[in-house]
C-alpha cells in the first residue's frame, strides 16, 4: 500500500482570485477549502484536488512546479491562450526560443505555465493537464514513483516521468542543472496514507525511501511535514 496524492497545493496572496481564475482556465468546480483557502475539484481523470492556501509571502523566483496544458490542434491552443489572459494571464520570457511552438504564460500571481502545441507526443494520451513538470533529479523521480506506486513510463539521460495507473497527468522530473533552493517552494503536494493506513508507518516508510521529516506547520493540525529527496516540501495528513 502506498500514499495517495490527494492534492497540488499553490500558496496564494489572493487564495480566491487565483482559483477563479484556475477554475476559468481549467473548467473545474471551486469549493471552500476547510485552511481558509479554495479548493477545486477535478472534471476529467487528474486524480487530484488543486488547493489554493493563503500566504503573506510573495513569489520572488521560479517555481520548482508548472503545469503543461495540452492542444489538440492549433485552435484549440490559441483559445486556451485567449482565455488565460482574458482571465488575468500575462506572457513571459523564461529563455524560450521563437521557434518553440509551445506558449509560456503566468497566472495573476507569477506562477508559470505552458500551453503547448498540438502534436506533442509524449502528451499524446493525457487530457487537458497533461503533465506537471518539474524542475528534479532523477532520483528524485524515482523516490515518488515509489512513494505513490506509479510506475515510470519515461526515464533516460536522467529525465523521469510517472503517471497513475488510472491516467491522468504525467509528472515529469527534467534532471539536471538542478536550480539551488533557496525558500520554501510556492507548490507542494498533500498526501494521504493508505486507506485505513497508520500515518506514522507511512511517514516511517517515505523516510526510509529518501524523505525526510520537517519541523514546520504548513501542513494544518494532523499533518506532518516533509522533504523528498531534493528537498521539496510536501504533506503527510492525518487518516480521516
Amino acid at each position: 500500500m502506498t500514499s495517495q496524492l490527494v492534492a497540488l497545493c499553490f500558496d496564494a496572496n489572493d487564495p480566491l482570485g487565483l482559483g477563479r481564475f484556475w477554475a476559468g482556465v481549467l473548467g473545474w468546480e471551486m469549493v471552500d477549502d476547510p485552511h481558509d483557502g479554495v479548493t477545486l475539484l477535478p472534471s476529467d481523470d487528474t486524480g487530484f484536488r488543486i488547493r489554493f492556501l493563503p500566504t503573506q509571502e510573495k513569489k520572488t523566483g521560479p517555481n520548482q512546479m508548472h503545469f503543461d496544458l495540452k492542444s489538440t490542434s492549433l485552435e484549440e491552443q490559441q483559445q486556451t491562450v485567449a482565455r488565460a489572459l482574458e482571465l488575468g494571464a500575462q506572457h513571459i520570457d523564461i529563455g524560450q526560443r521563437p521557434e518553440e511552438g509551445h506558449v509560456v504564460l503566468a497566472d495573476p500571481e507569477g506562477n508559470e505555465f505552458c500551453v503547448i502545441e498540438p502534436g506533442n507526443k509524449f502528451l499524446a494520451d493525457c487530457g487537458f493537464i497533461g503533465a506537471l513538470s518539474s524542475d528534479g533529479s532523477q532520483k528524485v523521480g524515482y523516490f515518488w514513483s515509489e512513494a505513490l506506486g506509479w510506475p515510470l513510463v519515461w526515464d533516460q539521460n536522467e529525465e523521469t516521468a510517472i503517471r497513475s495507473p488510472h491516467g491522468g497527468p504525467k509528472i515529469t522530473w527534467g534532471g539536471p542543472p538542478i536550480r539551488p533552493k533557496t525558500e520554501k517552494n510556492r507548490l507542494h503536494f498533500d498526501l494521504a496514507p493508505p486507506a485505513h493506513g497508520d500515518q506514522q508507518a507511512e511517514v516511517d516508510r517515505l523516510v526510509s525511501l529518501g524523505a525526510t521529516r520537517i519541523d514546520t506547520a504548513q501542513c494544518g493540525p494532523g499533518g506532518v511535514a516533509m522533504t523528498d529527496p531534493d528537498g521539496n516540501e510536501f504533506c503527510v495528513s492525518s487518516p480521516r
